[in-house]
């Protein structure tokens, strides 16, 4: 069997699994009918964006290991705008939990990114603004950008991995999802067993 390594943008709503544990939950299944895959880490039900899949279980190994410490780019939607203080925290690592996150690249995005409409919208309130982050970890924690948002007063209303590693979403839309190019995969400075 080839190895596959594919690049999916997952929606908002949708289980980064392929068994469907209830009626009402949408799955990878829906999306992607190429058999014996399975994601590269994961995304929060939640959460949107880019979603790595694959059969070939070192290069799954490779990038889900933080030991090599590839990189996971996400811009966060948040309630209000940031300070300078709650940037620097994040930058510097915040204790969520009883965890204290690693040094993380962060900055304030002074325009809008262009994404799509999400469905449902995020809660819309006149009298508070809000403002996206980008985000860069070296870590994964469970539902880690959302917990560091919070934990300096700005909670995440909307999430998108926009990029892992070299790998970047680009144009490819909610539901869209591709093969790996080779020059991709070289990027990744992976070399996928003959």
């Amino acid at each position: 069997m080839n190895n596959c390594y594919i690049i999916f943008h997952k929606p908002y709503g949708v289980l980064s699994q392929f068994t469907q544990e209830s009626p009402q939950h949408i799955t990878l299944k829906q999306y992607i009918d190429v058999p014996d895959v399975y994601p590269v880490g994961r995304l929060d039900w939640d959460s949107e964006g880019l979603l790595l899949l694959t059969n070939d279980g070192q290069f799954q190994h490779r990038l889900a290991d933080p030991r090599f410490g590839h990189q996971r780019t996400y811009w966060a939607q948040v309630e209000r705008i940031p300070t300078l203080d709650a940037i620097n925290q994040l930058q510097t690592g915040v204790k969520i939990q009883d965890y204290c996150t690693a040094p993380a690249q962060v900055r304030l995005l002074l325009e809008e990114p262009s994404v799509t409409q999400r469905t449902p919208p995020i809660r819309f309130r006149k009298s508070i603004p809000t403002a996206w982050l980008e985000i860069t970890l070296t870590e994964g924690k469970n539902r880690q950008v959302r917990r560091m948002t919070a934990a300096v007063g700005f909670p995440t209303l909307r999430l998108i991995r926009v990029s892992i590693a070299n790998i970047q979403l680009h144009d490819l839309a909610p539901g869209q999802w591709r093969e790996l190019t080779p020059t991709e995969l070289t990027r990744l400075n992976y070399a996928p067993e003959k």
